[in-house]
């Protein structure tokens, strides 16, 4: 059942299954030369598309638990936003304890999304299932913030990069629903997620380590490969695809690992691995830098 709290787009995406009607024109991606010869033609912008363009595109990146919020607990939550700095974006922390108007105005002035991981799993009744006994629980603040984040990014075609969790709930918000627990659902012999979060000296457990099949799309522009090594730390994948996106990677057990936007009109990109947590590692890298790129782009085109 869906609430009259939840965003409207998310809303729409329930009960009318037809993606289109959100944005009802796509806007075609405008090559960064012909902006750059456009700016040279009318020198009384070319100096604010100059800027534009150079100046560090602003992401907006949730905070992973309303707890860790609460907290301040930010070892986790900084990896995401080291990774935007180094791909050259500014990371922009944003609570997930803001109304639904304040968090709308605030996306107003961001020109990208990044939703991170986190250890909460998304309510399953927002997919119409029961609750799995191995389920955690879901955090409704981190839930309503991906949501209403994901319904400007949308309709404003902006980028968003959505990570482990984040894929999750993208995926949910578009109408798809999740495996919620691939050991016991899948009985897998590929490791997702390690056995203890902690060794016994009591520092965090190393990520799992699987191989991937990338298919064409924009994580296979960006490997040059059809397949790559990526780390897990999960226990829950896309299952059913939600409106408008599309598979484009998978584990070995078929577990899905990416998904991207159907169509040119916007670049949304989810992944179920941390790239944030592969400094070293060339695709995950990428991943940033292209998110930063497409921010760029966007904003010149506003």
């Amino acid at each position: 059942m869906v609430s009259e709290g939840e965003p409207s787009a998310y809303r729409f995406f329930h009960q009318e299954p037809n993606p289109d009607r959100l944005k009802p024109v796509l806007l075609e991606r405008i090559p960064l030369l012909r902006v750059l010869l456009a700016a040279r033609r009318d020198a009384t912008i070319a100096p604010l598309m100059a800027q534009q363009i150079l100046s560090r595109p602003r992401i907006g990146v949730p905070w992973r638990t309303a707890a860790e919020e609460a907290a301040n607990q930010r070892s986790k939550i900084d990896k995401y936003l080291q990774a935007v700095e180094r791909a050259g974006g500014e990371g922009v922390l944003l609570s997930v304890s803001s109304g639904s108007e304040t968090l709308k105005r605030k996306a107003e002035q961001l020109d990208a999304f990044l939703l991170t991981g986190s250890p909460a799993d998304v309510d399953p009744s927002h997919f119409g299932a029961k609750r799995h006994p191995a389920a955690a629980d879901a955090d409704a603040s981190r839930e309503r913030t991906d949501f209403t984040l994901l319904e400007h990014a949308l309709v404003t075609c902006k980028p968003v990069l959505a990570i482990c969790y984040g894929i999750q709930s993208l995926n949910v918000f578009l109408g798809g629903s999740l495996v919620q627990d691939i050991p016991t659902e899948l009985g897998t012999k590929v490791c997702h997620s390690p056995e203890e979060d902690e060794l016994p000296d009591g520092s965090e457990a190393p990520d799992a380590i699987h191989a991937a099949g990338i298919e064409s799309g924009r994580v296979f522009a960006l490997s040059n490969a059809a397949q790559a090594e990526v780390n897990s730390w999960h226990h829950q994948s896309v299952q059913k695809p939600g409106l408008g996106l599309r598979i484009t990677a998978r584990a070995p057990d078929g577990v899905v690992e990416a998904v991207e936007w159907t169509d040119n009109s916007n670049w949304v990109v989810g992944v179920q691995w941390h790239p944030e947590r592969m400094p070293a590692d060339a695709l995950a890298q990428a991943l940033f830098q292209d998110l930063v790129t497409n921010a760029r782009l966007a904003r010149v085109e506003r």
